[in-house]
């Protein structure tokens, strides 16, 4: 399978950020990728709250999703959508991820676990779950080019969550992104090659990149750290977008999964132990 991973640096119109993305859907297409994927959020980023509740759909009637259901049968593709933002039945939105096969059927959906509460400094300060509900369910999809676990940014921080899907037989393991700058630089590279190394699998990571338009006034811009990685089950970066909006393609064979998983089995390697802690 050929993999199309896309770029992009949305705002905070959505039709917009369709009209951004949509071309490079089809270019990907056109370069022969039979997998698109989309980055965290691909519909909207605003850090306001009053243009996330004017813009924001519930998932029926959100038409990101459905114009990307519609150029995925058109194309004739698997697409994972990274996320969309969509309102719930509470306060709260949904991160949520869609799994979208070559017909335009929703296959999967998976909502993003670890929400982003962090201090990345004095002037940098997020809080996710004051607006993103947390999911509780991991999802594995499978395709006819392997099995695909599904998970969003943050996520990358928790290696269990990875390794309950390599030992569920995931092949490919995603992570659509919008990282921040600071965070990226620090630790982008190194954790999602940490998490192919340990699970022996492929990593597909689309990203947000740049500085994010804005149709209203806020007091700082959001900025997202790009590099759209493709990992492969070794742990060699396959692929590196640095900061341009665009796609890039990597072919995947499934035959490096089973290679780096017979070389170093630690899948099958767990053991039980205990904690103990000496005062």
């Amino acid at each position: 399978m050929r993999a199309g991973l896309i770029q992009l640096s949305v705002g905070d119109d959505p039709a917009q950020n369709l009209a951004q993305t949509l071309p490079l859907l089809r270019d990907a297409a056109a370069d022969g990728a039979g997998f698109l994927l989309t980055p965290e959020v691909t519909n909207c980023i605003t850090p306001s709250a009053a243009r996330r509740a004017e813009v924001l759909r519930r998932e029926a009637d959100d038409p990101t999703l459905d114009a990307l259901r519609n150029e995925a049968a058109r194309l004739g593709v698997w697409l994972s959508i990274g996320s969309i933002s969509v309102k719930t039945d509470e306060a709260r939105y949904a991160n949520r991820s869609f799994m979208i096969d070559p017909t335009g059927r929703i296959v999967a959906r998976y909502d993003k676990i670890h929400m982003f509460d962090v201090t990345v400094s004095a002037s940098e300060v997020y809080r996710e779950s004051a607006t993103f509900r947390p999911g509780d369910t991991v999802v594995l999809v499978e395709t006819p080019f392997g099995k695909v676990g599904v998970t969003i940014c943050y996520d990358v921080r928790f290696p269990d969550l990875y390794r309950s899907l390599a030992q569920a037989g995931a092949d490919i393991l995603l992570v659509p992104a919008a990282f921040t700058p600071a965070t990226g630089a620090a630790h982008w590279h190194t954790l999602l090659r940490a998490r192919a190394i340990e699970n022996g699998a492929y990593v597909l990571a689309a990203a947000q990149t740049g500085t994010h338009p804005s149709t209203v006034p806020v007091d700082q811009p959001r900025r997202t750290y790009g590099h759209t990685l493709a990992v492969s089950p070794w742990g060699e970066v396959l692929v590196d977008a640095g900061e341009a909006v665009g796609f890039t393609c990597v072919d995947l064979d499934l035959a490096a999964v089973a290679d780096a998983r017979a070389r170093i089995p630690a899948l099958t390697h767990d053991r039980p132990y205990t904690l103990d802690i000496k005062s």
